[in-house]
């Protein structure tokens, strides 16, 4: 099993709604470090899982100076934004982790 991991930060604005009360109900912004993992039996014909570059600008493009509220149409909490990198990579990634800031990490894990 060959496997790749990709760090990527990302600036971008977000809100949340949620049923109590939070300054993280405002609109306030992030640079939000995010670990992508991937993995496959076989390698592309480039000899690759897949391009390094890819992964950056398939989640860059979606995310980087973004309000998240426009692009992700659930709660933008860090969970669900780990959950939505991973998707967007399949069938290759596996585990995705958001820091948020120092300390404050979420991470989504599919299931095998």
């Amino acid at each position: 099993m060959y496997k790749v991991k990709k760090r990527i930060v990302v600036s971008a604005a977000h809100y949340l709604t949620l049923d109590y009360e939070s300054k993280c109900s405002g609109i306030h912004g992030h640079n939000w470090v995010i670990d992508v993992y991937l993995k496959s039996p076989n390698l592309n014909a480039n000899g690759m899982v897949m391009d390094f570059s890819h992964i950056k600008k398939v989640i860059k493009d979606a995310l980087d100076h973004k309000m998240i509220n426009d692009v992700i149409k659930v709660n933008p909490t860090a969970e669900n934004i780990a959950y939505w990198i991973c998707q967007q990579l399949q069938p290759y990634c596996y585990r995705v982790d958001v820091e948020e800031s120092p300390n404050n990490t979420a991470s989504y894990e599919r299931d095998e």
